[in-house]
């Protein structure tokens, strides 16, 4: 792919590895450095604040925890949205020496129970929910263990206010998964899924600060730099590479009004903080690109540097159309929770070759692709990716059975199909559990979207299995078209036959409205087959 010609690589001697051991010293040495420097802009005024008010802001959560009787390694749910009372009570819970599990503040109030009850959390901090988001714990509304909110308030000339009075935390009772921690224990994440099957990730502060560090080098981030926070920060998505390693590098973060991405106000908060890039899933991305032609706001846009995709594939033609819009280039990411984000990524321009349709090369860790008999698969053969390194996760809290078949001699085996090519290139093809059987033929659902996407007219594309009594199953599919175009089901199907074998096309397709995405950006598989498969 051709460099677009406002793409540069940064002088390599302005560039500063970040220099952190965990969440506890995240921002210690910008408010050394840059006592005064933006750290993030917040409420609908974008108020300024710096380092050094968010680390005094830290500093007392930190020590009002202290006075409730929570011991260091004690753990406590974080309930919010992407605004300043999430940064802070983090940042100051870290500094008490709790560990922090984000929880997401959508969920109902039974599944966020059923959460703090398998960790064992000792108490709940609340910031502000998403607009729109119920807020299940509001008003009383019981969780099984105290609730406390705090809140954040920030002046036009960047004064900032904390509220925040916790009462004594309760004694500490043998069940749950907290048993399994320890003071070397940063964060437990919830992979995706119901309250039932999500898992609970614990990661250490060294496998923090190593996920920051490589997020930094990886996009040779600095105090120059500046984002918009778009994922939520209860994934790893947004809390590593939107708001942890732009801390820890220096740089700043705009927080949404509303604490949550908005396309109708995206941009003008991309300009209000001059923005050099930011990080989006496809999903938000495709939005972005559907809406660029009457909200993108061309020679007026902020100077970005690269834009970066993550939490699912990017389709090519996607990628391609954003970077005409943008005349930056988009580079695709790879990772895992269990992984503490990213594993992979396409290089910045000038620091190696942008290959589309890949995830890029691994970055911080060793990725082995390996067949069904743990064979290392020779260049170009599919197999399934193993991730070790010092961002690998330790297991799953709660779940011997699974930390067993997942964590192998500390190799992480992701469930991901994919090839390494000859320069070390990293390309998915899909998902292990996700695979089509069609009669014996193995159909990657992953490949046939892909083809699906690039047909003139579709926006997005879902394929799933439709139960089958003679071939067991055979291939669905469910797509949406771009506004505006006209494209029927029998122009997309004869695309799909140009370009497919026989039996991946799809025997059923639909068009729809809309399909449903998860938390984090991803397509939610399980919903698609709910809603179209019977």
């Amino acid at each position: 792919m051709a460099v677009p010609a406002t793409a540069s690589v940064r002088d390599a001697n302005r560039y500063r590895p970040a220099t952190v051991t965990g969440l506890v010293d995240l921002i210690d040495v910008q408010v050394r450095e840059r006592p005064y420097a933006r750290a993030l802009v917040v409420t609908g005024e974008r108020v300024h604040l710096s380092y050094r008010g968010l680390s005094a802001l830290a500093d007392g959560v930190a020590t009002r925890l202290g006075a409730t009787g929570l011991s260091r390694g004690d753990a406590i749910g974080l309930i919010g949205a992407n605004t300043a009372e999430f940064v802070v009570a983090l940042l100051g819970a870290a500094r008490a020496g709790l560990m922090v599990a984000p929880l997401d503040p959508a969920l109902p109030l039974t599944q966020l129970s059923a959460r703090v009850a398998a960790l064992g959390a000792r108490a709940v901090l609340l910031g502000r929910s998403a607009a729109g988001a119920p807020q299940p714990v509001a008003n009383g509304a019981s969780l099984p263990v105290p609730t406390w909110p705090l809140r954040v308030d920030v002046s036009r000339a960047g004064t900032a206010a904390l509220t925040f009075t916790p009462g004594a935390a309760p004694a500490p009772e043998a069940m749950g998964a907290a048993s399994e921690l320890s003071v070397r224990d940063a964060l437990v994440l919830f992979t995706a899924g119901t309250s039932e099957r999500a898992r609970m990730v614990p990661l250490t502060h060294a496998n923090v600060a190593a996920s920051v560090r490589t997020l930094c080098a990886t996009y040779e981030l600095g105090p120059e730099d500046a984002t918009v926070a778009v994922m939520p920060f209860f994934h790893g998505h947004g809390l590593f590479a939107a708001l942890l390693a732009t801390l820890a590098s220096g740089g700043c973060v705009l927080l949404p009004e509303r604490g949550r991405f908005a396309a109708g106000s995206f941009w003008d908060d991309m300009r209000a903080v001059g923005a050099t890039w930011f990080t989006a899933a496809p999903a938000i991305h495709e939005i972005l690109l559907d809406r660029s032609e009457r909200e993108y706001p061309g020679p007026q846009a902020p100077p970005l540097k690269f834009v970066r995709s993550g939490s699912a594939p990017l389709n090519p033609a996607t990628q391609r159309a954003l970077e005409r819009t943008f005349g930056v280039p988009l580079l695709s990411a790879y990772g895992m929770t269990e992984s503490s984000h990213q594993a992979a990524s396409e290089p910045l321009p000038g620091r190696g070759a942008l290959k589309h349709g890949s995830v890029g090369r691994p970055t911080g860790v060793e990725v082995r692709v390996l067949d069904r008999g743990g064979r290392a698969c020779p260049v170009g053969v599919e197999g399934e990716l193993w991730v070790h390194g010092p961002t690998v996760a330790r297991g799953y809290l709660g779940d011997r059975d699974e930390t067993a078949s997942t964590f192998v001699d500390g190799w992480l085996r992701t469930g991901d199909l994919g090839v390494l090519d000859e320069d070390g290139y990293l390309s998915l093809t899909g998902r292990i559990k996700n695979l089509i059987n069609r009669g014996g033929e193995k159909i990657s659902p992953e490949h046939v979207e892909d083809i699906l996407a690039g047909c003139p007219g579709v926006a997005e594309a879902a394929v799933f299995a439709v139960p089958d009594p003679v071939y067991g199953q055979r291939v669905g599919a469910a797509v949406v078209v771009r506004d505006g175009e006209s494209v029927g089901t029998g122009e997309i199907l004869r695309y799909c036959r140009d370009r497919l074998a026989a039996f991946e096309v799809p025997d059923r397709l639909e068009l729809v409205a809309a399909l449903p995405y998860t938390a984090k950006g991803a397509l939610d598989r399980k919903a698609v087959q709910a809603r179209y498969a019977p």
